[in-house]
């Protein structure tokens, strides 16, 4: 599968990497370890060697996971993780509690950003993390003792890399003043383009690599969420814009138009969307869950091969035609 660089690291990432945050369960309805391990291994078989997980997914799990997966096999793979969200915290508020009464989070001080890198390499099985994320912003703790914590596990090899995650440019920005940030992770898709106007050019103008989340749209670019489709308490899908049943019918209209263009390259539809996020100028590589073997067989088949400009003029007339989700 092809590679490229990370930003301004000394990193190689497939193009397409395995998002590990619905294998751990936690919003997701569940998971299956033998089948999760199964889909991890296959990833790196089949050159997907890119692996995004997070000490959040599943509280833990996911990390456990991934560890256990790629026993015997960790030079084989670019292991990315990230810190700054807990389930439970001492003094602070909830960033967000969700229908279970899962609470989570947010912190980036020095001391809880070097606790959580000890407890991922435990869980993870690993003397070193590729790629150290921070989850989300943290208001409350400035971005100079945050970094004052990852370049001390950047000296100490225990993390090779430096990221951020659902940052805003003025965040970086705030960042970088006290040392590299490597890459950034966004969420971004034919469906959701806000990060086009200011953070995509911000990243290509400082050579910071961008890992694209929810390339698939979390499912429904696949074409296999259909309007009968019920997701069950704690799958946090059941609140999304686009899984409503208004803008799930006009999303499933969108797709039958992009049908022709993945079946004249022998693709699917789920391949076709991930294909259409490496084709953005500016984009290292888009994140897809899977959480069987299968799936992950399916999500490789987006690389190595390439949409015409003439393909992608008309998949953009076709978003903008489609419009953003009703509230």
């Amino acid at each position: 599968m092809e590679k490229r660089k990370l930003g301004s690291s000394d990193i190689e990432v497939s193009v397409i990497g395995l998002g590990c945050w619905a294998i751990g369960g936690w919003m997701w309805g569940g998971t299956d370890d033998e089948k999760a391990i199964a889909a991890i291994r296959k990833a790196i078989d089949v050159g997907m060697v890119l692996l995004d997980t997070a000490a959040i997914y599943g509280f833990g799990y996911s990390e456990e996971i991934v560890g256990k997966a790629i026993e015997g096999r960790r030079d084989e793979v670019i292991l990315a993780t990230k810190c700054g969200l807990l389930c439970e915290h001492p003094t602070r508020q909830p960033r967000f509690v969700d229908e279970e009464g899962n609470k989570v989070y947010g912190d980036l001080t020095k001391e809880s950003v070097l606790r959580e890198a000890e407890e991922s390499l435990r869980r993870l099985k690993t003397d070193w993390i590729d790629l150290y994320q921070c989850h989300r912003p943290d208001d409350l703790t400035p971005a100079e003792e945050t970094m004052e914590a990852l370049n001390l596990l950047l000296e100490q090899g225990k993390i090779r890399a430096l990221a951020v995650s659902n940052f805003s440019v003025q965040q970086m920005e705030d960042f970088r003043r006290y040392g590299p940030v490597h890459s950034d992770q966004p969420r971004y898709s034919m469906l959701d383009r806000t990060i086009e106007p200011e953070i995509l050019p911000y990243c290509q103008k400082n050579d910071i690599g961008i890992l694209a989340y929810s390339p698939i749209e979390q499912g429904i670019l696949t074409g296999k969420v259909t309007l009968d489709r019920e997701f069950p308490f704690g799958d946090h899908r059941r609140h999304r814009p686009w899984f409503q049943k208004k803008n799930l019918k006009r999303a499933l209209d969108f797709l039958e138009k992009l049908k022709p263009i993945a079946e004249g390259h022998g693709k699917t539809l789920a391949q076709l969307a991930a294909n259409w996020v490496i084709c953005q100028e500016g984009l290292t590589s888009a994140l897809v869950g899977a959480r069987t073997p299968e799936q992950v067989v399916e999500n490789a088949g987006a690389a190595d091969w390439r949409l015409t400009e003439e393909e992608l003029k008309l998949i953009e007339q076709y978003v903008e035609e489609l419009g953003p989700p009703e509230e």
